[in-house]
């Protein structure tokens, strides 16, 4: 498996290693593995995100996978007036399923239409973001748990939200507040990450809201600096897969007249025994 350098973190390969373990190692240590022009059927790529473990059914169930309900189908794709995915994938930064008790430890899309313009992946490095903090502001956040919720961009306002990502009354009852540190160790590298910003966690515990909002958005400030950053670009069948407990990422819009389509598998942390 030869790995080439995306940036300051990100490895990209042309072959995916048949030994397993080569693969998780470079991960962990890459944060974001890509894997260029490869052929996946759906159950193909099942297979392969469950070498990294359990995946989770995303909670918007329309846009799942009709063999596949692991798999959900992200386009800006409309066949017969309906989207035949989810467009709205989240364009703000956030890390994936920071909204559950036990929030994804990797994500991976597999790229199938490849809009000419745009649709790239941005994503933010946390553990550089964490150490690019001053002394004063670790010591402010150490200890701190942040409130996460399901929620988009900024605030909780479901005006805010596209369509697509507004939540059924049943599923809204399947959401609940949870608790995750500001600045969470990764539970296996054991490095420290920032892990709450403004975009999905909404306040801190203990805090009043006016400041906990504050202290977020100068998280968030910091924690999307372009120093920080990697801009992915698709080609079609490359699959990316990449680390939520070290990362932040955002996707970006497309034209609507610009096909994309992608399958997006996300992957559980094992809870602690």
């Amino acid at each position: 498996m030869q790995l080439r350098k995306l940036g300051s973190f990100g490895l990209e390969a042309d072959e995916i290693s048949p030994d397993f373990r080569e693969v998780w190692d470079a991960f962990f240590r890459a944060q974001v593995l890509v894997f260029r022009a490869r052929k996946f059927t759906s159950s193909g790529f099942l297979e392969f995100a469950r070498r990294f473990g359990k995946p989770e059914p995303h909670v918007i169930d329309r846009f799942h996978h009709p063999e596949h309900a692991d798999i959900l189908i992200l386009s800006n794709v409309q066949k017969d007036g309906q989207p035949i995915g989810l467009a709205d994938a989240g364009t703000y930064f956030h890390t994936d399923y920071s909204y559950l008790d036990t929030p994804a430890r990797a994500t991976t899309l597999y790229s199938i239409q490849v809009p000419s313009k745009g649709g790239d992946t941005l994503f933010a490095d946390q553990y550089a973001a964490y150490e690019g903090l001053s002394a004063g502001m670790k010591k402010r956040i150490d200890g701190l748990v942040a409130l996460h919720h399901y929620g988009n961009r900024d605030d909780q306002d479901k005006s805010s939200r596209t369509v697509a990502s507004v939540l059924s009354e049943e599923q809204e009852q399947k959401m609940a507040w949870v608790r995750h540190a500001v600045a969470r160790r990764h539970p296996i590298t054991g490095r420290i990450a920032l892990y709450a910003v403004s975009g999905s966690s909404f306040g801190v515990e203990g805090m009043p809201e006016d400041e906990a909002v504050d202290l977020l958005d100068e998280l968030k400030r910091h924690a999307t600096q372009e120093k920080y950053q990697l801009r992915l670009k698709y080609g079609v069948g490359d699959v990316v897969v990449w680390d939520n407990a070290s990362l932040l990422h955002s996707a970006t819009l497309t034209d609507a007249a610009d096909p994309r389509t992608l399958w997006r598998i996300t992957i559980k942390e094992e809870r602690p025994t």
